[in-house]
């Protein structure tokens, strides 16, 4: 389980707070304006931004000691992250061995994680050969390899169309229920968040509150979800 306990970050102009907990295998969209602080949340707690107090626990451990690179979740940013001087398959292969030194199993590894996100065959291309949706796959791969219980997304597809984003969301969700991933995405898109499924952390006022049923939610929005829809 993943507890942000009384989680805040603050510097002069801004606060964000998140007090809630969310079980494995849960689908989890964060939303809310530009600036309430979704990604905030994200970099607090894959350790890339220290928090001002409160804790993030995973499984009763406080990760406030543990590095980026060795807690238990994978991040995946709009950029992908893909290194252009890197083929698909290396580039993905990142995701079992940092250093590349792959052995034969580690690559059949590779090709197989290429061929579930439908990107066999392309394997030796760079990624400036690749479309918006290629790469969004190739990042997609990486983070399946790396087999980490809690995968986040920063908008890695809000680049995309309306019909590769959901094919795109529709993939995230089967990860998810093959490996059993904690799932938490930022988006600004109400339709995406209907797309993951699952539940939806709205964030507003310096709170990001405790995630609810998504359908519920934007059926019967509370005022300040309204008004983030533009309905009255």
């Amino acid at each position: 389980m993943l507890q942000l306990d009384r989680l805040t970050f603050t510097q002069p102009g801004f606060r964000l707070t998140a007090d809630w907990q969310a079980e494995p295998g849960s689908l989890i969209a964060i939303m809310g304006p530009s600036g309430a602080g979704k990604s905030t949340l994200l970099s607090m707690i894959a350790g890339f931004l220290p928090p001002t107090s409160g804790r993030v626990l995973w499984q009763g451990a406080d990760l406030a000691p543990v590095p980026p690179g060795q807690r238990p979740m994978t991040i995946l940013f709009q950029d992908q992250n893909l290194f252009p001087h890197l083929t698909v398959a290396e580039n993905t292969g990142l995701g079992l061995r940092p250093d590349l030194r792959l052995s034969d199993a580690d690559r059949a590894r590779v090709g197989q994680a290429l061929a579930r996100v439908g990107l066999a065959g392309l394997e030796e291309r760079r990624p400036a050969q690749l479309s918006g949706g290629q790469a969004s796959r190739a990042a997609l791969a990486r983070a399946l390899l790396r087999a980490r219980p809690i995968l986040m997304l920063d908008e890695p597809f809000a680049a995309l169309g309306p019909a590769l984003r959901a094919e795109m969301l529709a993939l995230v969700r089967e990860v998810a229920q093959e490996t059993g991933a904690l799932v938490l995405m930022v988006t600004h898109d109400p339709e995406d968040a209907r797309a993951l499924g699952g539940s939806l952390a709205f964030v507003t006022d310096g709170v990001v509150h405790p995630p609810v049923a998504t359908g519920m939610l934007l059926s019967n929005p509370p005022p300040e979800v309204l008004e983030y829809l533009g309905r009255k």
